[in-house]
């Protein structure tokens, strides 16, 4: 390890170590809250027998319950509490509610998001959950209504989002929770239109600076009977409407609508989003810690903003006993802890996604071939209410694969999403209800088994001193074909079922003495890949390879080890992208300077090195380019962009003949070129002073809520977090992907966990910006300049640490 990137993990640990150390009052100092507790009674409706909420310093409830019903009642009245306006404007985008509550603006976005909802049998989607799963729902959306109940009573004060929009939040039915489906990732449709793209420009070959393909050897095929130039540029134009997140420039501009970007740039943007929101998580035996129990550490990297992704929560009651964080509109946790067992999640790349074409008949669109027939579409038709104007009828079309996402009448074309949203148990994180009760590793493998969506590497820790992994999601068997391409909806392209279990990979008490997943591809050498086509898209090793490297170091690794890995910002991928510098030398006396310093560098991406700044402007928004325009066809060039970087980083290593007849020369002049423009950026941004150059400067975290449009500039200052300097990028373990054009952090650590397995008191957390989307509230941004520092705050188990930590002490008893 550098010297620099020693001092880091350092400092990291010995922070971490005294917010986990310090008493309760020291803790209360660290976080600049209160020490007095609050004394509070409610009465919630529904509940059964009364109750205790204890939320402490840092935002985080802990419901103590008699019985696990109004558990769960007290999760989902609660989650109103601290997150209405969020979980409100999820629900309502995702069935496709929101012209209702704001107006004709959001009529199409409406229709795309009933393109995806499940639309199949309630009874068989109950059945895939835990058994008592539809009565812990039951009681979660018991719980919200009975708070939406005291806001429209007016004993509970109105989010000041819906004043903004002149709405008011909807009762929920139990089915809504299950019934959306584009919350969750899946993959890879936006890829498979992309390079079906460049394939109709410019060949297969075309595509090999766009994306990787893993594991090597894999040949990339254009499936029999397609035409990629088929395959129009908008075709996603329905699924990005129904996955995006809700924006307000409309209403805050009406009549005037933002121009859209082009359908090219939208369809670039979607596949590096989807990209750079991965994961880090790790489990270690007993015998690789300091104390002898295991260690778990996760930390979900997801699009970050305000209000958090996700919500951290304690549920106690007879029969269960969990803390973790989750989606804030779902019952229960998806990482976190029982009192046996801990698990965490980072997504394994399962291909649950596929684009069919079909050619349909002349005289009648609505017909398409399938065979040797001629099949009609399902027509669907519904109506959408829309605010202060008339309703609205809208079509829906279905295919026997799936919803019909776009047409192209002039080639009598149509094109549906075959996804396994449609598919019986495939609710966003919701098969983690098998993971609530588990005691072992036999009950968390048959939970891991069961599991839909998204696909997950789950790994797993318990208080016996077992530790494991497994692979787990739907995985389609697709007997003819490899999903990396658009296929034609004729029949010969189908899904023949589902693989069963241990068909995906697992390990159990690993030799190694740990376990550890970044998004890698880590199918295990002599997969049967080619047989099973599980995926062949995967994120790059550079996280991957840190954190084993850190772990393989480390004899006996503490609680602050695992959260000095979790903030660590060393980049093993501008290793290599820098040994290509190396040999190199510039009469040019910047560039010259440029690479003394990339040269020397530590490859810690801290907010002061001024290499890092260097680095990331090179490679992230020159080399790609660069690379392209020498190495890509003409044709091709504007479709590919910037590229995938570790596979330009892989060509530049190995350079071919698509350079010249010089491979090598011509491969050494577009890094010096590249260089040069990228410090010609790095100039006009920071100033031509290399000394006073910096990653912090650039690279920032600031987050604003999209709703803040319709503020007031003092409001919109208010609900505004940041700007703070952030280290690390996409290539580190503190994971930290930016905004190309403002170098602003876009997706990163949505949360961060690291437990103590057995000693579950030691465990510690942290969200960001903070547990609540109230901007008024001191829990909105509380935890934003810790999470931004690395530091961590303590997540507490037992009744006697959460009561001493207590900032809120809250009796509740059922209402009327």
């Amino acid at each position: 390890m550098s010297n620099g990137g020693a001092a880091a993990l350092a400092g990291a640990a010995t922070l971490a170590l005294a917010l986990n150390a310090a008493p309760a009052r020291a803790q209360t100092a660290i976080s600049g809250s209160s020490s007095a507790v609050r004394q509070q009674n409610w009465n919630v409706a529904g509940l059964n027998a009364p109750a205790d909420i204890v939320i402490d310093h840092w935002g985080i409830a802990h419901i103590f319950a008699a019985n696990i019903h109004d558990a769960f009642l007290l999760q989902g009245y609660n989650a109103a509490r601290d997150r209405l306006w969020q979980i409100d404007l999820w629900r309502k985008r995702g069935l496709g509610l929101l012209a209702k509550s704001l107006g004709p603006a959001y009529v199409d976005q409406d229709r795309a998001a009933r393109l995806f909802l499940y639309r199949g049998d309630m009874g068989k989607e109950w059945a895939s959950y835990a058994p008592d799963s539809r009565q812990w729902v039951s009681a979660f959306v018991d719980g919200v209504n009975a708070y939406i109940a005291q806001v429209q009573s007016g004993d509970r004060p109105l989010p000041v989002e819906f004043k903004l929009t002149d709405s008011r939040p909807d009762t929920w039915k139990a089915e809504d929770v299950l019934r959306i489906r584009s919350h969750a990732l899946v993959s890879n449709v936006t890829s498979e239109v992309a390079r079906a793209r460049v394939v109709c420009a410019a060949g297969v070959k075309a595509d090999e600076l766009r994306r990787k393909i893993e594991p090597q050897g894999h040949k990339v095929l254009v499936p029999s009977g397609l035409n990629p130039c088929d395959v129009p540029a908008d075709v996603l134009k329905d699924y990005l409407l129904a996955t995006k997140q809700v924006e307000f420039n409309a209403l805050a501009q009406a009549p005037q609508q933002h121009a859209e970007l082009p359908p090219e740039h939208q369809l670039a943007l979607a596949v590096d989003a989807q990209s750079v929101e991965g994961s880090n998580n790790w489990t270690i035996a007993p015998s690789r810690t300091a104390t002898g129990r295991p260690i778990l550490a996760n930390d979900p990297h997801r699009q970050l903003g305000a209000p958090s992704l996700r919500y951290i929560v304690g549920l106690s009651a007879p029969g269960l006993d969990i803390i973790g964080a989750g989606e804030p509109a779902l019952p229960g946790i998806s990482l976190g802890h029982n009192a046996d067992i801990a698990f965490g999640i980072t997504i394994f790349a399962i291909d649950q996604e596929d684009l069919y074409v079909y050619e349909l008949k002349p005289d009648d669109p609505a017909s398409y071939r399938y065979k040797s027939r001629w099949e009609k579409m399902q027509v669907v038709r519904e109506t959408v209410e829309v605010k202060g104007g008339a309703a609205r009828e809208v079509e829906l079309r279905f295919t026997r694969h799936g919803p019909v996402i776009a047409a192209d009448a002039a080639k009598h074309r149509a094109f549906a999403m075959r996804t396994i949203w449609n598919e019986p148990g495939l609710s966003g994180y919701f098969g983690s209800s098998r993971l609530l009760l588990a005691k072992n590793w036999e009950e968390f493998k048959a939970a891991a088994n069961a599991w839909g969506a998204p696909p997950l590497n789950i790994v797993y820790a318990d208080v016996q001193g077992n530790i494991g992994w497994a692979a787990a999601g739907r995985a389609p068997k697709r007997s003819n074909w490899d999903g990396l391409m658009p296929v034609p909806g004729d029949g010969r392209y189908e899904w023949s079922g589902f693989h069963g279990k241990d068909v995906l990979p697992w390990q159990y008490n690993p030799a190694q003495g740990f376990f550890a997943t970044a998004n890698e591809m880590n199918l295990p050498a002599g997969y049967p890949n080619e047989q099973n086509r599980i995926a062949f898209e995967w994120t790059d090793r550079s996280r991957i390879d840190r954190i084993n490297e850190l772990l393989r170091s480390n004899a006996k690794v503490t609680l602050a080890d695992s959260m000095a890995i979790q903030t660590d910002a060393v980049s093993m991928q501008s290793l290599r992208a820098v040994a290509l510098l190396a040999p190199l030398s510039s009469q040019d006396a910047q560039v010259a300077e440029a690479l003394t310093l990339l040269k020397a560098w530590d490859h810690d991406e801290s907010t002061g090195s001024a290499a890092a700044a260097i680095y990331e402007v090179w490679a992230t928004k020159h080399l790609g380019k660069a690379t392209v325009a020498r190495a890509t066809p003409e044709a091709a060039r504007k479709l590919v962009g910037d590229a995938h970087l570790e596979a330009v980083i892989e060509y530049l290593e190995k350079p071919d003949s698509s350079l010249g007849a010089d491979p090598k020369a011509a491969r050494d002049a577009i890094l010096l070129e590249s260089l040069k423009g990228a410090l010609a950026e790095l100039n006009q941004r920071l100033g031509s002073n290399m000394t006073m150059w910096a990653w912090g400067r650039l690279h920032h975290a600031l987050f604003e809520p999209a709703v803040a449009a319709l503020a007031d500039p003092e409001l919109r200052a208010q609900m505004t977090v940041g700007p703070l300097e952030t280290p690390g990028s996409s290539s580190t373990p503190r994971a930290q992907a930016y905004r190309a054009t403002d170098f602003a952090v876009t997706a990163g650590a949505s949360v961060r966990m690291v437990m103590d397995v057995g000693a579950w008191d030691n465990s510690v957390a942290m969200n960001t910006p903070g547990q609540s989307d109230d901007p008024l509230s001191a829990h909105y941004r509380d935890l934003f300049p810790m999470w931004a520092q690395g530091s961590y705050v303590p997540l507490r188990f037992s009744r006697g640490a959460v009561d001493r930590d207590a900032e809120d002490r809250i009796h509740v008893v059922p209402g009327l």
